[in-house]
């Protein structure tokens, strides 16, 4: 089974592939640790700054080879980061979808505004973000508008934080509520 997990900035993806991979012993791959690795070493002129659109042109059809790869092995893997793309099943054969199960989490206007203060305090949670100033309420509030937009026009599986951040999903890639 293949998990993607995609939504904004501070939503959980890491956090949610994490538990996942501590709950039913699943890999998982960040497309941010990716995305660095080929900066750090100087295999692309990209940035971390970079445009997501130019990064996710750049990352994606990686990341897209490795699942078809581990779904031909028959191998479970987490995929999480802001680099996969809404129209992602435009790039697998049936026979790959039937193993993809995809999540976007995208957090409501009232979670934000009311738990604005235990976004930032678990943005580190899992990973060292480093300088996350620019991580404001208005721009948590764009970044998820923005997304719940994109996957409301592409028809993704959107699973919205509205009441508490809760989220269940099985070792089949089903959610729960």
């Amino acid at each position: 089974m293949i998990i993607l997990i995609t939504g904004a900035s501070h939503t959980g993806k890491t956090l949610l592939a994490q538990r996942l991979l501590e709950k039913y012993k699943y890999p998982y791959l960040s497309v941010d640790h990716l995305k660095m690795g080929l900066i750090r070493s100087g295999y692309t002129s990209l940035t971390p700054l970079s445009d997501d659109t130019e990064l996710t042109a750049y990352l994606w059809p990686v990341v897209r080879e490795m699942i078809k790869t581990a779904i031909e092995n028959k191998q479970n893997l987490i995929v999480e980061g802001c680099y996969i793309p809404f129209d992602w099943q435009k790039d697998f054969e049936n026979e790959y979808l039937e193993n993809i199960r995809f999540y976007c989490l995208v957090m409501s206007e009232t979670y934000i505004k009311n738990h604005f203060a235990d976004i930032k305090k678990y943005a580190n949670a899992i990973e060292n973000r480093g300088d996350d100033e620019d991580c404001t309420l208005e721009s948590v509030l764009r970044d998820n508008a923005q997304i719940l937009t994109l996957a409301q026009q592409h028809r993704v599986n959107t699973i919205l934080i509205d009441d508490k951040y809760e989220i269940n999903i099985d070792s089949d890639g089903e959610e729960h509520e």
